[in-house]
């Protein structure tokens, strides 16, 4: 029997949880400290994330100091057209992409998966190769297009390929996740090496902000816009990683919901490759973090992972700027270190369930 679309919020919110484990509402009844932990935490980060994003404003090779904001207009041009664009700029990026990995591990239905480790950013940086090849004075907006579209195909190559593997050894996913990407990115790159174009792929292949300024962000708002309208279709994305039985009882075209979000992070997924390039790790280990802290209640649990995410990201990008100053590391490298280590605990640390 179907039950009605209109339930659906409630059963997703708590019915599910990403690894496939029930949510009991009453053992959240019985944890009486429950909302005032998720409350708490939601200002921590809230508060966290402010103050990296003002430190972030004044750490640069221009040194500037709030004294010199009433004293120096310079002051004020290089915080209107550079620092605070970056900073925008890595708040959403890092927000959208954590927003990506946690849809993406309910489609897929494994915590090991992110968007640029499985063939999706790779995808993005094959669409923008092609337009340069083909149309090198195409519009921004128009690699976009295309990015999305071919970052979409093969998203739904990796899911098809996906759903012929066992379910009984779920650590085959994120693995062959990794050779799909690691195919697509050396194909992109034979590409370019034949068209003279290798220094200009790293600029994809390799996340940094240093060339963010006003006028050369803006396609990002599209990607947070994109990432906000996800959360009102959290549930049905939790719903979805119960698997498609499940959902199809449940009144939901599983189909429908599965493009749906593939088409979410295709277009986040390749605004970003398109503005700042990739940076890996950030939909794998934020959702992670985020569930072992406060649980896997998409709904609830959303906003966090987005903040969380544009803290780490913000908090790398700090860090590149002040470890060989006045010289940059790309945030995309600072990332990969801290992700691969954080990767490495998730798969040998013990399982706690949070509720």
């Amino acid at each position: 029997m179907a039950i009605r679309p209109r339930y659906l919020s409630e059963l997703g919110a708590d019915l599910y949880c990403g690894g496939g484990y029930p949510i009991h509402e009453f053992d959240r009844g019985r944890d009486t400290g429950w909302f005032e932990r998720q409350v708490r935490m939601r200002i921590t980060l809230s508060l966290g994330l402010v103050a990296l994003a003002f430190a972030s404003l004044f750490v640069g090779v221009i040194d500037i100091s709030i004294g010199a904001l009433w004293q120096d207009p310079t002051a004020w041009e290089v915080l209107w057209i550079s620092r605070g664009p970056r900073t925008i700029a890595v708040v959403i990026t890092g927000g959208s992409l954590a927003i990506c990995g946690a849809i993406l591990q309910m489609l897929v239905r494994n915590r090991f998966v992110e968007p640029m480790t499985t063939g999706t950013g790779q995808g993005a940086a094959l669409g923008i190769l092609l337009v340069t090849l083909v149309t090198p004075t195409a519009p921004m907006l128009a690699k976009m297009g295309i990015a999305s579209l071919t970052a979409l195909a093969t998203s739904l190559g990796f899911l098809a390929i996906v759903n012929r593997l066992p379910p009984t050894q779920p650590l085959m996913v994120p693995l062959v996740g990794l050779i799909y990407g690691g195919i697509i990115g050396a194909g992109v790159t034979f590409v370019a090496y034949q068209a003279d174009l290798l220094q200009y792929i790293d600029i994809w292949m390799s996340g940094e902000f240093s060339g963010v300024l006003q006028g050369r962000y803006e396609l990002l708002w599209i990607a947070a816009l994109v990432a906000l309208l996800s959360y009102f279709a959290a549930d049905q994305f939790a719903i979805v990683g119960m698997g498609q039985a499940v959902t199809t009882n449940l009144g939901l075209n599983y189909r429908q919901v599965v493009v749906t979000g593939l088409l979410a992070i295709s277009i986040v997924t390749a605004l970003t490759v398109v503005t700042v390039g990739m940076i890996p790790f950030v939909g794998l280990v934020v959702p992670n973090i985020i569930a072992r802290l406060a649980g896997d209640n998409l709904r609830l649990t959303l906003p966090m992972t987005a903040l969380m995410g544009a803290i780490l990201v913000l908090g790398c990008d700090i860090i590149g700027r002040l470890v060989r100053y006045p010289y940059e590391i790309p945030v995309g490298s600072v990332f990969g270190v801290l992700g691969a280590g954080v990767f490495l605990w998730l798969l040998y640390a013990p399982k706690r369930h949070a509720v």
